[in-house]
Protein backbone atom coordinates (compact mmCIF):
# COMPACT_ATOMS: atom_id res chain seq x y z
CA UNK A 1 0.00 0.00 0.00
CA UNK A 2 1.37 3.38 -0.93
CA UNK A 3 1.65 6.27 1.46
CA UNK A 4 -0.80 8.38 -0.49
CA UNK A 5 -3.42 5.63 -0.45
CA UNK A 6 -2.90 5.22 3.30
CA UNK A 7 -3.41 8.96 3.86
CA UNK A 8 -6.61 8.89 1.80
CA UNK A 9 -7.98 6.04 3.90
CA UNK A 10 -7.13 7.85 7.13
CA UNK A 11 -8.84 11.03 5.94
CA UNK A 12 -11.87 9.04 4.79
CA UNK A 13 -12.17 7.24 8.13
CA UNK A 14 -11.86 10.53 10.05
CA UNK A 15 -14.52 12.11 7.85
CA UNK A 16 -16.84 9.13 8.38
CA UNK A 17 -16.30 9.33 12.14
CA UNK A 18 -17.03 13.06 12.19
CA UNK A 19 -20.18 12.52 10.12
CA UNK A 20 -21.35 9.76 12.46
CA UNK A 21 -20.77 12.00 15.49
CA UNK A 22 -22.63 14.88 13.87
CA UNK A 23 -25.60 12.71 12.91
CA UNK A 24 -25.78 11.10 16.35
CA UNK A 25 -25.71 14.59 17.88
CA UNK A 26 -28.76 15.56 15.86
CA UNK A 27 -30.56 12.35 16.77
CA UNK A 28 -29.80 12.13 20.50
CA UNK A 29 -29.47 15.77 21.56
CA UNK A 30 -33.08 17.03 21.10
CA UNK A 31 -34.49 14.81 23.89
CA UNK A 32 -31.92 16.27 26.29
CA UNK A 33 -32.86 19.85 25.47
CA UNK A 34 -36.60 19.07 25.32
CA UNK A 35 -36.68 18.63 29.10
CA UNK A 36 -36.24 22.38 29.69
CA UNK A 37 -39.96 23.07 30.15
CA UNK A 38 -40.47 20.77 33.14
CA UNK A 39 -38.36 21.46 36.25
CA UNK A 40 -36.95 17.99 36.92
CA UNK A 41 -34.05 19.01 39.13
CA UNK A 42 -34.01 21.08 42.28
CA UNK A 43 -32.99 24.71 41.78
CA UNK A 44 -29.81 24.31 43.82
CA UNK A 45 -28.34 21.49 41.75
CA UNK A 46 -28.40 23.16 38.33
CA UNK A 47 -29.87 22.06 35.08
CA UNK A 48 -30.22 18.33 34.38
CA UNK A 49 -28.71 18.39 30.91
CA UNK A 50 -25.45 19.91 32.15
CA UNK A 51 -25.24 17.41 34.99
CA UNK A 52 -25.65 14.50 32.58
CA UNK A 53 -23.12 15.98 30.13
CA UNK A 54 -20.61 16.48 32.96
CA UNK A 55 -21.03 12.86 34.08
CA UNK A 56 -20.58 11.63 30.51
CA UNK A 57 -17.40 13.69 30.11
CA UNK A 58 -15.99 12.39 33.40
CA UNK A 59 -16.60 8.77 32.44
CA UNK A 60 -15.42 9.16 28.84
CA UNK A 61 -12.14 10.83 29.83
CA UNK A 62 -11.47 8.01 32.28
CA UNK A 63 -12.21 5.38 29.64
CA UNK A 64 -10.09 7.06 26.97
CA UNK A 65 -7.19 7.55 29.37
CA UNK A 66 -7.41 3.91 30.43
CA UNK A 67 -7.38 2.79 26.81
CA UNK A 68 -4.25 4.80 26.08
CA UNK A 69 -2.55 3.59 29.26
CA UNK A 70 -3.43 -0.05 28.64
CA UNK A 71 -2.17 0.12 25.06
CA UNK A 72 1.18 1.49 26.15
CA UNK A 73 1.59 -0.69 29.24
CA UNK A 74 0.32 -3.79 27.46
CA UNK A 75 2.75 -3.38 24.56
CA UNK A 76 5.66 -2.90 26.94
CA UNK A 77 4.55 -5.85 29.07
CA UNK A 78 4.30 -8.17 26.07
CA UNK A 79 7.77 -7.09 24.92
CA UNK A 80 9.21 -7.70 28.37
CA UNK A 81 7.47 -11.08 28.68
CA UNK A 82 8.91 -12.20 25.36
CA UNK A 83 12.37 -11.84 26.88
CA UNK A 84 11.54 -12.98 30.44
CA UNK A 85 8.34 -15.05 30.69
CA UNK A 86 8.51 -15.19 34.48
CA UNK A 87 7.54 -11.50 34.86
CA UNK A 88 4.03 -12.10 33.54
CA UNK A 89 2.39 -11.64 36.94
CA UNK A 90 4.14 -8.31 37.47
CA UNK A 91 3.01 -7.14 34.03
CA UNK A 92 -0.59 -8.02 34.94
CA UNK A 93 -0.35 -5.80 38.00
CA UNK A 94 0.66 -2.81 35.89
CA UNK A 95 -2.17 -3.45 33.44
CA UNK A 96 -4.64 -3.64 36.34
CA UNK A 97 -3.36 -0.30 37.63
CA UNK A 98 -4.10 1.23 34.24
CA UNK A 99 -7.60 -0.30 34.33
CA UNK A 100 -8.19 1.59 37.56
CA UNK A 101 -8.59 4.80 35.57
CA UNK A 102 -11.92 3.55 34.25
CA UNK A 103 -13.08 2.88 37.78
CA UNK A 104 -12.12 6.40 38.86
CA UNK A 105 -14.02 7.91 35.94
CA UNK A 106 -17.06 5.75 36.70
CA UNK A 107 -17.04 6.69 40.39
CA UNK A 108 -16.69 10.37 39.50
CA UNK A 109 -19.65 10.11 37.13
CA UNK A 110 -21.72 8.41 39.83
CA UNK A 111 -20.81 11.13 42.31
CA UNK A 112 -21.87 13.81 39.82
CA UNK A 113 -25.16 12.02 39.13
CA UNK A 114 -25.70 11.51 42.85
CA UNK A 115 -25.97 15.26 43.33
CA UNK A 116 -29.15 15.38 41.22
Amino acid sequence: MTTQMFKKRIVLSLAATALALLLSGFVFTPPIFAAEAAPVVAASSGDLKWVVIAAAIAFSFGAIAAGIAISNVGAAAMGAMSEKPEIGSQALIFIALAEGLVVFGFITALMILGKV
